[in-house]
């Protein structure tokens, strides 16, 4: 299948740089998955949106703001973006290993020493490719260690001190930008719990205490899975086929809580709806052709395009996607191209907000009675 199939026009005003003013005063557009009827409603009324007996499955990655800018002896500026560990630390835990994407005019030669915040330096150590590279991470000789949180690494520390939030490029941030507080805080869900993620689940950004306080009310289960978003996610699609396209893998977690709750769901007669297409992606790697899912922990790299058998997956609620990515072929999948495409330029016209602080889309079967 030709990627350009996934190509839609798109202003770049339509392109939200900020969050609205609360989490679930977002626009929801709501597409029926059959027959692709569409109605305009507010994030905040997604509980009249679903019924009684229904499962939302959510994810709950921590976005680590784990990008940090340094110079070589040269004087040249680097910017890392750190993923996750790549070995153990040194024995004497003054030395940690990382997988990073490494951004330069000219790339740091293997080594070299680069300079970064609180006295922290680091060095490439391998070359992985894509831009990726192994770095050894050392505090600077005379400078005060960053107290270690949690985990014990002093990285991590900090990140968590002096690392800005990795958002995506769309969304634009001059240097010292005020927004970079209110990004810290609302470019994380509210159930943000295990750290590792280097972009948001952003479907889940909407959710506030009060929408889970009237989903409980109308008797709609929550369940949890993690998986920790990784850039790979996020790289343009250079193939001409979409078959041609591989994802890389991401790491996951999908609790025997959750496959539990998935089971009295279907045992109910209820629906599972996926907050995110991380989510769908975890679910349907682990599902049976009975639809229910078996735990586990390890990696998924699924790329879900048309002609996939959903299986587990009744319903999405996700956010609008870029032309031609990987996250808008497993929409259309799941709801049919032209279906989503109309969709799309309905919302374009309807001066909808798009990405990653936009609103947000809900694809559910048929007609439901709303309350």
């Amino acid at each position: 299948m030709d990627v350009a199939l996934f190509d839609y026009e798109l202003p770049a005003e339509r392109i939200s740089q900020a969050p609205a003013r609360r989490r679930d005063a977002s626009r929801l557009l709501v597409l029926e998955r059959d027959g692709g009827r569409v109605e305009h409603r507010r994030f905040a009324e997604i509980a009249a949106l679903l019924e009684a007996g229904d499962l939302l499955v959510i994810n709950d990655a921590r976005v680590t703001p784990a990008r940090l800018h340094g110079s070589k002896g040269t004087g040249g500026r680097v910017e890392l973006l750190v993923m996750r560990p790549a070995g153990p630390p040194s024995p004497s835990g003054d030395e940690e290993l990382w997988l990073c994407l490494v951004r330069a005019s000219r790339r740091p030669a293997p080594g070299a020493w680069i300079d970064l915040p609180a006295g922290l330096q680091a060095a490439i150590v391998e070359e992985r490719g894509d831009g990726e590279a192994v770095l050894r991470f050392r505090t600077r000789s005379g400078s005060v260690p960053e107290k270690t949180v949690g985990t014990g690494s002093r990285v991590v520390a900090i990140l968590e001190t002096h690392g800005e939030v990795p958002l995506q490029p769309y969304i634009r941030r001059e240097q010292d930008d005020p927004r970079a507080a209110t990004d810290r805080r609302r470019y994380q869900t509210i159930f943000a719990r295990v750290p590792g993620a280097v972009a948001a689940p952003t479907a889940g950004l909407h959710f506030t205490p009060e929408v889970f306080h009237d989903l409980e009310a109308r008797g709609i289960a929550r369940a949890v899975l993690t998986l920790l978003v990784g850039p790979g996610t996020f790289r343009p699609v250079t193939a001409e086929r979409v078959e041609d396209h591989r994802l890389a893998p991401e790491r996951f977690v999908l609790p025997p809580a959750t496959a539990g709750a998935i089971r009295q769901t279907r045992l109910r007669g209820g629906r599972v709806v996926a907050c995110g297409t991380t989510v769908v992606r975890v679910l349907e790697s682990r599902a049976g052709d009975d639809g229910l899912v078996e735990p586990g922990a390890g990696e998924c790299d699924l790329f879900i395009r048309s002609g996939h058998r959903f299986r587990t997956v009744d319903a999405l609620l996700t956010n609008f996607h870029l032309p031609r990515s990987t996250l808008l072929m497993l929409v259309c999948a799941f709801a049919g191209r032209d279906a989503v495409l109309a969709a799309y330029r309905e919302a374009v016209e309807r001066r909808y907000r798009f990405y990653s602080y936009g609103d947000a889309m809900l694809i559910r079967p048929g007609a439901t009675r709303v309350a």
